[in-house]
C-alpha cells in the first residue's frame, strides 16, 4: 500500500529551486560520479575471475549461508543458497563473482575466519589477490567511498550518502517522491531552512540506520531517509488540519482527506512492521522511520523558533484567490446595484481586509463615502485614496480626488495642512501650476507658517525659471512681507 499527500499543486511563478537542485544533484552525482562503477566491478570481476580465487571462496560462501540459516535463524538466506547454487548449476561465473564481491559481510566473515577455512598457502594467495582487488576497485566504488557504512561511520558520510543511489530504479523513484513532498516543504520552511533541514533529517535518518545496523559492513545509500523526514516535516507543518492523500492498493488507486498527523504512525508502523517481518529486502526500513520522526520531531521542536512555517505558506494561490475575489467582489456589486449600499460597504471592507492591494476596493468605498460628506468617513477615505494614488504614482489621480473633496466635504470636514501641501508638491512635480496655486491658498489658511513659507519659495522658483516675472514677483512679495 502507498499514501501520499497530494494537498498541493506546483507554483510554477515561483518554482522550487532547492527542491530541483537537489534532483539534479542526485542526478549528476549518478551519471558522472557513479557513472564509473560499472566499470570498476567489471574489472574487479575479471581479476578476481583469473585470479582462481571463485574456485577458493565459493564453497566457503556456501557453508558461510549454511551456517547463516542453521545456526543463527536467518531463513531468508535459504533463497539466496539456492540462487548461488543455481549460478554454480549454470557455471555464471561472472554473476557469482559479484555475489562474492559484493557481500561485505561475508568478505569480513573471511577475514576473520581464513585460518580455520583454508590451507596456509591457501590463506597466503587469498590475501595477497584478495587485497589487491579490494584496494584496487572494490573499495573505489562511490558506495564504499562516500555510502553510509555502520561499521566505519563518519560524519562527512551522514550527508554525502544521501546523493548516491544503487540503480535507475532506485533514483527515479526517490526523485520523484523528493519532487512531490519537497515543493511544498520548501515554500513552507523557505529555501535555505528547507536544504538545511532536509539534509539534518538525512543525517538523522541515517544515525538510526546505524545503531541498528551496529557493525555491518554494508553500504547504505539514497535520499530515502531524507525523503522520510521531508513526509515528517509535511504532516507536522499540517498538523490535525484535514488534507487530501492519494493512496494505491494493488491495482486500485483513489483519493481521501484525513488529518495530517493520523498518517504518520501509520507510515511509522508499516516501516517499523516490515523491518520486523519483511525479511531481507535491502530495503532500510529503519532509515526511513528515523526520517519520518526526525521531520517530525524538528518541526515541533523547532516550529516556534528557526524552523517557522511562513506565514504566506497557507495563504491560497494566486488563481485561487482570484476566484475568491471575483466571487466577494460581484456580491459587493450585487448589493450597490440593489442600493443596499450599508451591506455593499461591509462587503468592501471584508474584501480589503482579505486583498488590501486591490485599489478597486478602495476606490467604491470612496464612492460610497462621497455619499454621506459631512461624515468623517469622507475625510477618512479621501486621504487614503490620496495617499494611495500617490504610492502607485498617480499624481492626477491625487489631486482630482482633493479638488472633489474641497468641492464636497472641505466645508464639514477640512483637511490639513499636510494634504495641501502634498498636492502643492505632486502638482508642481506635473507643472500644473494652477493646482499647485490653489494647494498653497488653502495651505495660507490652515495655519501651518513653515509649510507655507517653504510652498511660496517654490512657487516663486518655479515661475522665475518659467519668466513668468509677475507671479514670481507676487510671490517673492509674499514671501518677503511673511
Amino acid at each position: 500500500m502507498l499514501i501520499i499527500p497530494a494537498e498541493n499543486a506546483v507554483n510554477w511563478k515561483r518554482p522550487p529551486w532547492i527542491t530541483l537542485g537537489l534532483m539534479l544533484a542526485c542526478v549528476l552525482v549518478f551519471l558522472f560520479y557513479q557513472g564509473g562503477d560499472s566499470r570498476k566491478l567489471e574489472q574487479a570481476v575479471d581479476t578476481y575471475v583469473n585470479s582462481g580465487l571463485l574456485q577458493l571462496e565459493g564453497p566457503a560462501y556456501e557453508d558461510y549461508l549454511q551456517r547463516k540459516i542453521r545456526f543463527e535463524g536467518q531463513d531468508e538466506l535459504a533463497i539466496e543458497l539456492q540462487q548461488f547454487q543455481e549460478l554454480i548449476a549454470e557455471n555464471e561465473s561472472f554473476w557469482m563473482s559479484v555475489n562474492l564481491l559484493m557481500d561485505r559481510e561475508f568478505y569480513q566473515y573471511l577475514r576473520q575466519n581464513r585460518d580455520v577455512i583454508w590451507t596456509p598457502a591457501e590463506r597466503v594467495r587469498w590475501l595477497e589477490q584478495r587485497t589487491a582487488i579490494e584496494e584496487t576497485y572494490i573499495q573505489r566504488l562511490s558506495a564504499q567511498q562516500l555510502g553510509l557504512i555502520p561499521a566505519k561511520l563518519s560524519l562527512y558520510t551522514l550527508i554525502t550518502y544521501q546523493f548516491l543511489h544503487g540503480g535507475w530504479g532506485h533514483i527515479i523513484g526517490n526523485l520523484i517522491f523528493l519532487f512531490l513532498l519537497g515543493f511544498t516543504v520548501e515554500k513552507a520552511l523557505g529555501p535555505g531552512r528547507f536544504l538545511l533541514a532536509y539534509l539534518v533529517c538525512g543525517a538523522l535518518s541515517g544515525a538510526v540506520f546505524t545503531a541498528f545496523s551496529v557493525g555491518s559492513y554494508i553500504p547504505l545509500v539514497g535520499a530515502s531517509g531524507s525523503i522520510s523526514g521531508l513526509m515528517g516535516m509535511y504532516v507536522a507543518i499540517y498538523g490535525l488540519q484535514k488534507i487530501r492523500f492519494f493512496y494505491f492498493l494493488g491495482v486500485y488507486f483513489n483519493y481521501f482527506r484525513a488529518p495530517a498527523l493520523a498518517i504518520l504512525p501509520v507510515w511509522l508502523g508499516k516501516e517499523i512492521y516490515d523491518y520486523w517481518f519483511a525479511g531481507a529486502t535491502g530495503v532500510a526500513y529503519m532509515a526511513h522511520a528515523g526520517g519520518l520522526l526526525a521531520g517530525a520531531g524538528l518541526v515541533w521542536l523547532l516550529g516556534k523558533s528557526w524552523l517557522q512555517v511562513r506565514d504566506e505558506f497557507f495563504e491560497p494561490e494566486e488563481d485561487e484567490q482570484d476566484e475568491r475575489f471575483t466571487a466577494g467582489y460581484a456580491q459587493a456589486m450585487a448589493s450597490l446595484g440593489r442600493m443596499d449600499f450599508d451591506l455593499a460597504r461591509r462587503q468592501l471592507e471584508a474584501l480589503r481586509e482579505q486583498y488590501p492591494d486591490r485599489p478597486i476596493l478602495l476606490e467604491h468605498l470612496y464612492n460610497l463615502a462621497k455619499l454621506r460628506p459631512d461624515l468623517d468617513e469622507y475625510l477618512l477615505r479621501t486621504r487614503e485614496l490620496m495617499n494611495d494614488s500617490l504610492s502607485r504614482r498617480q499624481p492626477e489621480q491625487m489631486v482630482t480626488t482633493w479638488q472633489e473633496y474641497l468641492s464636497k466635504g472641505e466645508s464639514y470636514h477640512p483637511l490639513a495642512a499636510e494634504d495641501h501641501n502634498r498636492v502643492l508638491f505632486a502638482s508642481l512635480k506635473q507643472q500644473d501650476l494652477k493646482a499647485a496655486e490653489k494647494a498653497f491658498e488653502r495651505l495660507r489658511g490652515a495655519s501651518a507658517p513653515m509649510l507655507t513659507t517653504e510652498a511660496c519659495r517654490l512657487l516663486a522658483e518655479e515661475f522665475e525659471k518659467l519668466e513668468m516675472a509677475p507671479k514670481a514677483r507676487h510671490y517673492r512679495q509674499l514671501l518677503s512681507a511673511g
